[in-house]
């Protein structure tokens, strides 16, 4: 049984729904941590909805973080726990989107995933198995879980744009180059990347400029 996520929300600054971004956060945070970027991305898409669920759950010690499935080492879970919960977690967002489209009356192709750290690694894992594909996914500062599965597994290949800092201590930076070798070796068309000169593990105003000209193009603006 799938477990209903709690989202906030932005209304589009225009009131006509066209499209949407959905924010994924990282591990020990919550949807409003990202939904504030919709203030500086709402005016460059205007007729967007941004939506950010909270991740199903609570990070121990830390009451209002959540967490998308356990991570072996920073609480000391197993790999079969970690694997248990990123399952159940991807169903948990695959049942998100489809009632938050069917609500919106969206289609996929206008709805973009932009992911943080493990929302990232949410978005790279749960896209490609979609049938639809979605307009466009923005991985920021996150990896490619079991690259090795997703040539037999893909379903869907949206465009990708992957963003990482070059100073991340928390998500090593390598992780972007062995993500697009992953995603273009499973035949991913449209993989771009962009890597924020100086930045550790957030986003800098130009990681942010490069995923709004990305999301613009994709979603028609």
């Amino acid at each position: 049984m799938t477990r209903v996520l709690q989202a906030g929300r932005k209304e589009p600054q225009s009131g006509d729904t066209r499209s949407a971004v959905v924010f994924l956060h990282g591990y020990g945070a919550n949807g409003a941590d990202l939904l504030g970027l919709a203030d500086v991305l709402g005016e460059h898409l205007p007729d967007t909805l941004f939506v950010a669920p909270d991740a199903p759950e609570s990070v121990p010690g830390a009451p209002f973080g959540y967490q998308w499935f356990p991570i072996p080492w920073l609480d000391g879970s197993s790999e079969e726990e970690a694997a248990q919960g990123l399952a159940r977690a991807s169903e948990d967002l695959n049942a998100f989107l489809d009632a938050f489209m069917v609500d919106e009356d969206l289609l996929p192709e206008q709805v973009v995933l932009f992911g943080f750290s493990q929302g990232t690694m949410m978005s790279l894992q749960v896209a490609p198995r979609r049938e639809d594909p979605v307009a466009g996914i923005v991985a920021f500062s996150g990896r490619l879980l079991e690259p090795e599965l997703l040539a037999d597994e893909v379903v869907s290949r949206p465009p990708v744009l992957l963003v990482h800092g070059d100073q991340d201590d928390v998500v090593p930076p390598q992780s972007l180059p062995a993500a697009a070798e992953a995603l273009q070796g499973a035949g991913f068309k449209e993989v771009y990347a962009h890597v924020m000169k100086g930045t550790a593990h957030g986003i800098a105003p130009d990681g942010l400029s490069v995923a709004l000209a990305f999301m613009r193009d994709k979603l028609g603006f």
